[in-house]
């Protein structure tokens, strides 16, 4: 099945930058959606910001001008450019993938990556 490594997560002061990657691997001819959630601690599992094959992306109201999603389709590799960094983005940030096709086979269900942590303190 697919695997996600995502990577760059860390600690960043306020105003500062981190740009997080996250790469999909096993049998794969191709990926619909590659995004990224974030959880922060009591808080619900949010929607950060997804790219679609055809280059459409989707962002959240919170990151909007700060935060750019891109990526390298060929690699399935997705990335988030975190700008503007502020406290209130700390969490664990998730890659998802969805609408994967395998060997021929189009996975319905969405496949997530272990989470990288995201500090922003001074």
């Amino acid at each position: 099945q697919v695997r996600l490594v995502e990577s760059g997560g860390g600690l960043a002061q306020p105003g500062g930058s981190l740009r997080l990657s996250c790469e999909a691997s096993g049998s794969i001819s191709s990926i619909n959606v590659m995004g990224w959630y974030r959880q922060a601690p009591e808080n619900q599992r949010e929607l950060v910001a997804a790219h679609t094959r055809n280059g459409s992306t989707n962002y959240a109201d919170s990151v909007k001008g700060r935060f750019t999603i891109s990526r390298a389709t060929v690699k399935n590799t997705v990335y988030l450019q975190m700008n503007s960094l502020k406290p209130e983005d700390a969490a664990v940030y998730l890659c998802y993938v969805s609408g994967v096709v395998s060997g021929g086979y189009l996975d319905g269900k969405a496949d997530w990556g272990q989470g990288t942590q995201v500090t922003v303190s001074s």
